[in-house]
């Protein structure tokens, strides 16, 4: 048996939670892109945008391969709205911002297929102690990139009932809406009882 190849693990994982980022996002209008759906404001082109600066940065910029594109963190408007990373403006399209992405995820993967994963990059924005490896800004790309995945399935799931990991495998027991009630209503069952035990 051949040994694993411990980047392409990694860049598997990595891949397969940009690929579901993006895939919450197809057939939605563009309102439903955008708007804003929990109270802290996230929202799916958002999580798309703000994963594309987050590659650049730890999987460019922090191994001195910087990919050339803007960052909103070093924008003037960065200083009046530091979520700037987080939403997409009315000038930005959709398009643009997945292109974007792709674009960074391009770059990111070369910075990872040119250097070892033990070599030392700094991030520039961390005050001290801002030396790690690139086998860590991988590992925590990776599991920023799988939560904000993770975000999309809930948000997508509230927007339109859409749900899955993936378009070719939703990773789910069933796909038969009176499996899911009834399932919905034993938790919901379970819940209320727990409540009564508990007080």
């Amino acid at each position: 048996m051949t040994p694993p190849d411990p980047k392409a693990d990694l860049l598997r994982y990595l891949q397969d939670a940009r690929d579901a980022l993006l895939w919450k996002l197809e057939g939605l209008s563009e309102y439903d892109a955008r708007r804003p759906l929990t109270p802290t404001g996230t929202n799916l082109l958002g999580l798309v945008k703000h994963v594309t600066f987050v590659e650049l940065g730890y999987l460019g910029d922090t191994f001195a391969r910087p990919s050339g594109a803007p960052s909103p963190w070093s924008a003037p408007a960065y200083a009046d709205d530091p979520n700037a990373d987080m939403w997409a403006t009315a000038d930005e399209s959709r398009a643009d911002v997945v292109a974007r992405y792709r674009e960074a995820w391009a770059h990111a993967d070369a910075t990872v297929r040119a250097l070892p994963l033990d070599s030392l990059g700094r991030v520039p924005w961390w005050p001290e102690d801002n030396e790690i490896t690139l086998h860590h800004a991988l590992v925590r790309v990776t599991a920023d990139t799988q939560r904000h995945a993770g975000h999309a399935d809930i948000l997508r799931e509230t927007l339109d009932g859409a749900v899955g990991m993936r378009e070719d495998s939703s990773n789910l027991p069933s796909d038969d809406p009176a499996w899911w009630k009834d399932y919905r209503e034993r938790l919901e069952r379970t819940a209320e009882e727990a409540a009564r035990k508990a007080r």
